[in-house]
C-alpha cells in the first residue's frame, strides 16, 4: 500500500480515477481478501489504482459505542493485514457527527466523484450511507449510471454453506473455536502490540511474562490459550496466554495480554510483537491465592505443550 488518506480535506485535488471498495474490513477475513483481490484484478484491467474506503471510528463505534463489537483488529492491525494485497490506497473517513449528517447524494459527489473519481465500486448489496442511512445500493448505481462508473455486487463468500463475516469469527471466539476461527480468517487470530513493563509477579511464582496492552475498548476473546508469538529473532516461539483483567491480583480496568514463552529468556521490552492464537484452554477465573494460581498455570502449560506435540 502506497498512501493512506486522512480525511475529505486529504483527497487529491486533481484525481485520475480509481477503482474502490467501502467497507469496515474488521479483521480482513477470507471475504474481505475475495472482495480485495477482485478490486485489483479489476484496476490492473484498467490501468488505475486500486482504492479501500473505511471509517475510524466504525459507524457502530460512533453511534453506540456501549453496544458496538469488540473489534477483531484494531486500526494499525487493518493498515498490516492490507498491505499484503495489492491496494495502492487507504482512504480513512473519520466518522463523525460532520459525516454522519451528511447527505448521500453529498457522499456520492464530494468522494466518489470529485474526491476519487471512482470508475469501478464494489459495494455489499447491504452497505448503506448517508444521514438517515438514505443510500443505498440502488442509489449508488443510478449515480453511477449518471457519473460513469460501474456499481458491482459483492459475491458472498461461504464456508460451510454459511456467509464468512466478521460477526461470525466474533462468534466463534467468543465459543473458544479457534479452528473455525481460523478457517474464516485464513490464518490462526492474533493481536499485535508493544511489549511493556509490569509488575513482574510472573516471575516471582516461576512464569515471567511478556505483557502486551491492547489499546482497545473491548477485545473479541478472554482467556488462556495456546499461543505462539511473532517478531522477534528466533520466531515462533511457542507459550501460553491469558487474556483478561488479572482478577486474581486486584483486576485491571482494560484486558490485558500477558504471554508466558516456553525456554525463553531474552529481553524484548519495547518490541512489537504479534500473537497468535491457536488453542483455547480455558477460561479466566479468579483464585483465592498465587500458590492456587501457580499451579493452575503450571497446568495451563502442560495443556499447551500437549496441544503444540500434537499438532505442530
Amino acid at each position: 500500500m502506497q498512501k493512506i488518506i486522512r480525511g475529505f480535506h486529504n483527497l487529491p485535488a486533481s484525481p485520475t480515477g480509481c477503482v474502490a471498495t467501502i467497507g469496515n474490513f474488521d479483521g480482513v477475513h477470507l471475504g474481505h481478501q475475495a472482495v480485495l483481490n477482485q478490486l485489483a484484478l479489476k484496476g490492473d484491467l484498467l490501468g488505475l489504482p486500486a482504492v479501500v474506503i473505511t471509517f475510524e471510528p466504525q459507524a457502530n463505534e460512533f453511534f453506540a459505542p456501549d453496544k458496538a463489537p469488540a473489534r477483531l483488529s484494531r486500526f494499525r492491525e487493518k493498515v498490516e493485514a492490507l498491505r499484503s494485497y495489492t491496494i495502492q490506497q487507504l482512504c480513512v473517513l473519520r466518522f463523525n457527527h460532520k459525516l454522519a449528517q451528511m447527505s448521500a447524494q453529498d457522499f456520492i459527489t464530494q468522494l466518489l466523484v470529485d474526491g476519487l473519481k471512482v470508475r469501478y465500486l464494489v459495494i455489499g448489496d447491504d452497505f448503506r450511507f448517508g444521514k438517515g442511512r438514505e443510500g443505498d445500493f440502488a442509489l449508488l448505481q443510478r449515480a453511477g449510471k449518471q457519473y460513469g462508473f460501474q456499481v458491482v455486487n459483492m459475491h458472498t463468500f461461504e464456508i460451510e454453506e454459511d456467509r464468512v463475516s466478521s460477526t461470525r469469527i466474533r462468534d466463534a471466539l467468543d465459543a473458544g473455536n479457534m479452528m473455525l476461527a481460523q478457517t474464516l480468517l485464513g490464518h490462526p487470530y492474533k493481536m499485535s502490540g508493544r511489549v511493556a513493563h509490569g509488575d513482574k509477579r510472573g516471575r516471582t511464582i516461576g512464569f515471567p511474562t511478556a505483557n502486551i496492552h491492547l489499546h482497545r475498548c473491548k477485545v473479541p476473546l478472554t482467556g488462556v490459550y495456546a499461543v505462539q508469538l511473532f517478531g522477534v529473532d528466533g520466531e515462533p516461539y511457542n507459550g501460553v496466554a491469558n487474556v483478561g483483567v488479572r482478577p486474581t491480583v486486584g483486576g485491571t480496568e482494560k484486558a490485558l495480554l500477558e504471554v508466558h514463552l516456553f525456554d525463553f529468556n531474552a529481553d524484548i521490552y519495547g518490541e512489537y510483537v504479534q500473537v497468535h492464537f491457536l488453542d483455547k484452554i480455558r477460561d479466566e477465573r479468579r483464585f483465592d491465592n498465587f500458590d492456587a494460581l501457580q499451579s493452575q498455570i503450571q497446568l495451563d502449560c502442560e495443556s499447551a505443550k500437549h496441544f503444540f506435540a500434537r499438532t505442530m
